[in-house]
């Protein structure tokens, strides 16, 4: 027991000499992925613009822009989510397609 006005030290029993050191643990983000569409010759245009108003919730005129952009340039990022998220649209996509009778491809890949 210490006595009130007993100084601290290394003879008396309220010294504490180790030291405490808060740790800040810095959180990650989870790696994202970029959710891509592939161009193929038989998909209709129209039908990869409602896949993109549906599963990606792009207005209109956002659809039709991505939908050239993979006519054109033979694919296009069309989001990018985390892991979960990005594999479950790719199944969607996919399933949607395949149950449509189109070779529409869907891909993710790590960003």
């Amino acid at each position: 027991m210490r006595m009130a006005g007993t100084p601290e030290g290394p003879g008396n029993p309220g010294n504490d000499a180790s030291v405490l050191t808060k740790t800040k643990s810095k959180t990650q983000r989870p790696p994202m992925y970029k959710v891509m569409l592939l161009n193929d010759d038989y998909t209709p245009m129209e039908f990869v613009v409602h896949v993109l108003e549906r599963f990606f919730g792009m207005t209109h005129a956002q659809a039709f822009d991505i939908m050239l952009t993979v006519h054109k340039k033979g694919l296009a990022v069309v989001g990018v989510f985390s892991f979960e998220v990005a594999e479950t649209k790719v199944a969607q996509v996919m399933d949607f397609a395949r149950r449509h009778q189109h070779p529409l491809q869907c891909t993710m890949e790590k960003e």
